[in-house]
């Protein structure tokens, strides 16, 4: 890890404007921002589409590619964080994408995975997805309009991944459990 990367990540983060959580209603599509953290690319590799947030604040806090027009939205409980930053380097292989792609649907959520709401970062309120049965926060900013930066931070841990979410219409794709 380069603590310099993750130090000028947080200060780019720390510069954007605040968003509403309102202003987040919507399905995006994600992408990682490389910061030095161990999840950099594990994502990307296991097929990740990004995240829906629903106008009663509640989120889908991971949407993947299931099949080609076909998102499926999966219960992070399922993942032990801290297990998988400790195993981020199998993330990024073959193996794990062909076994993630098997193992999905076993691992769908049935329900909304997280809740939508106004939390503190850097001194400034800003929307936030809170893991419903995880230690983590993913802490949003506004890039331009129909695009935000994320900020995930788990309870106790020093390091920060960072993403970008961008707002996507979405005809003819299913998107659901």
């Amino acid at each position: 890890m380069s603590d310099d990367m993750q130090s000028r990540k947080i200060a780019w983060f720390a510069s954007l404007p605040p968003v509403l959580p309102a202003e987040l209603t919507g399905v995006w599509r994600g992408e990682g921002i490389p910061s030095g953290h161990p999840l950099d690319g594990v994502l990307e590799n296991l097929q990740w589409f990004g995240k829906r947030f629903h106008p009663d604040f509640r989120a889908d806090a991971l949407l993947f590619q299931w099949q080609p027009g076909r998102l499926i939205p999966i219960e992070p409980s399922f993942f032990p964080i801290r297990t998988v930053i400790r195993f981020a380097a199998f993330g990024k292989t073959s193996v794990a994408r062909n076994w993630f792609s098997h193992l999905n649907k076993l691992v769908r959520a049935r329900d909304t995975t997280a809740s939508v709401k106004l939390r503190t970062v850097d001194g400034e309120e800003t929307g936030a997805m809170v893991y419903d049965r995880q230690p983590i926060v993913d802490f949003f900013r506004r890039i331009g309009e129909d695009e935000i930066a994320g900020m995930m931070v788990v309870e106790g841990g020093k390091q920060r991944y960072f993403f970008r979410l961008k707002r996507v219409d979405l005809p003819g794709q299913q998107v659901g459990p």
